[in-house]
């Protein structure tokens, strides 16, 4: 006899098999042909005369001191930007939930850097911070910050802050948007009895608030991270293949397009997937387990 149970999970499948026959064409064949050339030598012609060669492309890059460099800049880059997008993020969103006066002109104000598309953002920072006609530079120097020009785009150290910068700027809203969703379905009324307790505000964000909201503040995490592990636009279109910032997608990129070797992309675009998955299944499985943990 089937269960309801059962018949809740196979009418869940029917829904969802419409979606994941499209994800299968969408994305499935694109990802495994990717796969496939990573463990041959193809070029950007034809690639029917394309040859076997294991785990040539996969070697290549373990000895490619350009791609661990790629890898490195990938790793920090998310760490940062995402780690000050959750802080900024978490600040604006506590701030437009309070009952402030031009509350809603706000929002709308803190949205206009996300629904910028990302290469019109980058370009126009990448004019803003120009070492020659930037108005970053002619602003710190008319305030005495700065004595001369600085190259924010060329200097390798300078490089990678600027990037971490524009994409702050451009994700932060993101995150606060997402958190704001979950500090307005909370119970006023635990906020009403901490009140009337004289609890100190700092407790009750770090008691109530943030275990209440973890929840959404996992799923933006996630969904950040997942976005500047495969950066590439911000990155590509502020320095271009520039060795101090390029990520992973940058170096598989040039690979594919620039030295015209499929294989060797297809590789590194493979090992992009792989770590971003592996990305994924921690935090997922880590956030669950915490979740579990507060509930207990």
């Amino acid at each position: 006899m089937i269960t309801l149970r059962l018949r809740r999970a196979a009418t869940a499948w029917i829904f969802l098999a419409p979606m994941l026959i499209a994800l299968v064409l969408v994305a499935g064949w694109p990802l495994l042909r990717t796969i496939i050339l990573g463990f041959t030598d193809a070029g950007l012609g034809d690639f029917s005369d394309a040859n076997f060669v294991g785990l040539a492309n996969y070697r290549g890059l373990a000895s490619d001191p350009a791609w661990w460099r790629a890898v490195l800049n990938t790793l920090g880059f998310t760490l940062v930007s995402v780690s000050l997008e959750t802080l900024l993020g978490l600040v604006i969103a506590l701030t437009l939930d309070a009952h402030l006066p031009g509350r809603g002109l706000v929002r709308a104000a803190v949205l206009i850097p996300w629904a910028i598309p990302t290469v019109v953002s980058a370009r126009m920072w990448g004019w803003m911070l120009n070492d020659l006609y930037g108005v970053a530079n002619a602003l710190l120097m008319s305030v005495g910050l700065i004595a001369k020009p600085v190259a924010w785009l060329a200097d390798p150290v300078l490089a990678m802050a600027s990037v971490i910068a524009v994409d702050v700027w451009k994700g932060t809203p993101f995150m606060a948007l997402l958190t704001l969703a979950g500090l307005q379905v909370l119970p006023r009324e635990i906020y009403e009895a901490a009140r009337v307790d004289g609890v100190h505000p700092i407790k009750v964000f770090f008691q109530v608030t943030l275990p209440l909201i973890w929840p959404a503040l996992l799923v933006a995490i996630v969904f950040r991270s997942l976005d500047a592990l495969r950066v590439f636009d911000v990155i590509y279109v502020l320095t271009g293949d520039n060795p101090a910032t390029a990520s992973m997608s940058v170096y598989a990129r040039q690979q594919l397009i620039d030295f015209q070797q499929v294989g060797a992309g297809s590789a590194a675009a493979t090992f992009l997937f792989l770590i971003v998955a592996i990305f994924a299944t921690l935090v997922i499985t880590a956030g669950r387990i915490r979740i579990v943990a507060r509930s207990a």
